[in-house]
């Protein structure tokens, strides 16, 4: 019992910390505003997390996860079956993205100063790109894109496109069926890699 009131307290801690950062961004946000948003002692928290950049980091982490739990289930027959697939995901990921997208924002701020906040920032990237490399690479090899493609450079350009959308979904959310966009934008480039 004592475990499962501990997850709950840490759930309850991360929900309160999304809402301040959300209401007053990554700076003026406090240990003490987000104790008092979820009702429990600066020991609780303290108890969880080492500080507000550690809670920030943990919704980062739990949110990227989701994603990554996501893309990872639709692996398809072919691996441009399974980029064009990927794109299903879009309005989910804007969903869950535009709650967040003042602490985002504050945060990539944060990044351009605090060297422990960018390595946190550039991580998801750099493991995307990878997980598109290997999945391009893997492409290569099942012929269903050109041999010559280079899994790497095409992967900078998949994570482009993705970051691209995500920026302008969140940014304008009525400006276009961004799941549409991001189909017809992965169909095009998927042909041109095709073999």
């Amino acid at each position: 019992m004592t475990q499962q009131r501990s997850e709950a307290t840490r759930a309850q801690l991360l929900e309160a910390a999304l809402r301040c950062f959300a209401l007053v961004g990554y700076n003026a946000a406090s240990v003490d505003g987000i104790c008092a948003e979820a009702g429990f002692s600066k020991g609780a928290f303290y108890h969880h997390f080492p500080s507000k950049q550690a809670v920030f980091l943990a919704l980062l982490d739990g949110w990227l996860k989701t994603i990554a739990k996501g893309l990872e289930s639709l692996r398809q027959a072919t691996v441009p079956e399974t980029f064009v697939a990927m794109t299903s995901l879009l309005p989910v990921i804007l969903a869950s993205a535009d709650e967040r997208l003042p602490m985002f924002l504050e945060f990539w701020l944060q990044a351009s100063r605090d060297e422990k906040v960018w390595e946190a920032t550039i991580a998801p990237y750099r493991h995307y790109q990878e997980y598109f490399a290997r999945l391009v690479a893997d492409g290569v090899a099942e012929g269903s894109l050109k041999p010559e493609t280079d899994p790497q450079a095409a992967a900078q350009v998949i994570l482009s496109l993705a970051v691209g959308l995500f920026l302008q979904g969140v940014l304008d959310p009525q400006g276009a069926d961004w799941q549409k966009v991001g189909e017809e934008s992965m169909k095009i480039l998927m042909n041109g890699l095709a073999k």
